[in-house]
């Protein structure tokens, strides 16, 4: 959404706190999945150490922003049988996308407020904390916390969410509500693999950080984010997943700085290793561009995975702010001691939201079930071009469902 004014760009804790929390939480827990049964559900939570006696390869599925507005609120509300909100049914056209991967990330735009409320849409969002549950029900794992609405509604609006998070068995990064909270990354385990994830916003949209908590979001800082992927790596991560909120609304070509920043990361290497292994971005609103940077595959940007009706920054009603694509990798374990996880496969499956139904639609199915229905062809065609507009697919990308 539109930003105020910049704020001074704070620093968060060293990498050396990293690496003691990575190392006292490691095998904590917080698309299309093949065949075998979705091991990460018990995997997640057990030790570390057991973890590298047998790997395998894993699909991991992210997604885009989930941004509830006013009109969403108003759906949940419909939705739900008891009263209260119910986010479940909107999710439940890509549940089994998202449920039968072996890790499922989501990025959650937005804080939530009190139980009781209120909640808000746009222009500074507080949702409501069932959001959380239907993240969890639909199949999720982990939630990147860090945008530039993260401080919408302070530090309360912080704790709020993570305490749902937490209640709801969901692993989160990019806030915190304390600072060694904040130093650690998400950490889970995918058939054997020890991944970890790590959130930045470009800003927060002029609010300034709450008094004494420099560290409550992250914020983009080259440095700061290689740093913090080698202290998951050196605490034992096998892959090192790096979620940035970034790039300009509604543009589809990623800008100057997306690319910019996109090689510099994907560049940096310790023993000729890549510190990162995939990096997810979000914010733009719209589908943009998959590409392989230096042997790294970057999403730019997914769209939005739950909103309203979007306006674009001409004012005017934007049916691409409702296209998105539902990323999915799949790892394959080392090929010698030493050499990296190597992603096997790479797919993307179309996304749409139906509005008028407040339901989050696979566009490959939907086309298949309903032939004579001309804007989903006509949606799944835009988010495939935007997709594969910098040639991702001489790079083997395909669409799938």
């Amino acid at each position: 959404m539109p930003m105020r004014k910049p704020t001074q760009r704070a620093r968060q804790g060293a990498a050396a706190l990293a690496v003691l929390a990575l190392a006292a939480t490691a095998g904590c827990g917080g698309g299309q999945r093949p065949a075998q049964p979705p091991a990460h559900r018990d995997a997640q939570h057990s030790p570390a150490s057991g973890a590298a006696s047998a790997r395998h390869p894993f699909t991991l599925v992210a997604t885009g922003d989930v941004l509830p507005h006013d009109s969403t609120i108003e759906r949940a509300k419909s939705d739900a049988q008891d009263g209260g909100y119910d986010f479940r049914p909107m999710l439940a056209g890509v549940k089994p996308i998202i449920s039968r991967a072996d890790l499922a990330i989501c990025h959650m735009e937005t804080v939530y407020g009190p139980d009781e409320g209120p909640f808000t849409g746009y222009p500074a969002f507080t949702s409501p904390p069932q959001v959380a549950a239907a993240l969890k029900d639909a199949g999720y794992d982990s939630c990147s916390t860090a945008s530039n609405h993260t401080l919408d509604d302070g530090a309360d609006g912080i704790a709020r969410t993570l305490k749902a998070f937490d209640k709801a068995g969901l692993s989160h990064t990019g806030s915190g509500r304390t600072a060694q909270e904040s130093a650690r990354p998400a950490l889970m385990t995918a058939r054997g693999a020890k991944v970890a994830q790590l959130a930045y916003t470009y800003d927060t949209n002029g609010y300034p950080m709450p008094d004494g908590q420099p560290w409550a979001v992250h914020l983009i800082d080259q440095k700061k984010i290689v740093a913090d992927a080698r202290a998951a790596r050196a605490a034992g991560a096998d892959v090192v997943v790096v979620s940035l909120h970034w790039g300009t609304e509604w543009q589809t070509e990623p800008d100057e700085r997306q690319l910019a920043l996109g090689k510099a990361l994907t560049a940096s290497r310790t023993g000729g290793r890549p510190d990162i292994d995939l990096i997810l971005g979000t914010h733009a609103h719209i589908p943009q561009a998959y590409e392989k940077v230096n042997g790294v595959w970057i999403v730019y940007g997914e769209g939005d995975q739950v909103a309203g009706e979007m306006f674009n920054d001409t004012g005017e009603r934007d049916a691409r702010g409702n296209m998105s694509s539902i990323a999915r990798f799949t790892f394959a374990p080392p090929v010698r001691p030493g050499a990296r996880w190597e992603v096997s496969r790479a797919e993307f499956v179309p996304q749409w939201i139906d509005v008028e139904r407040g339901r989050v639609m696979s566009l490959p199915e939907a086309v298949a079930a309903s032939p004579e229905r001309e804007e989903y062809a006509e949606a799944l065609d835009h988010i495939r071009t935007a997709v594969l507009s910098r040639g991702a697919a001489k790079d083997g990308l395909k669409m799938s469902r």
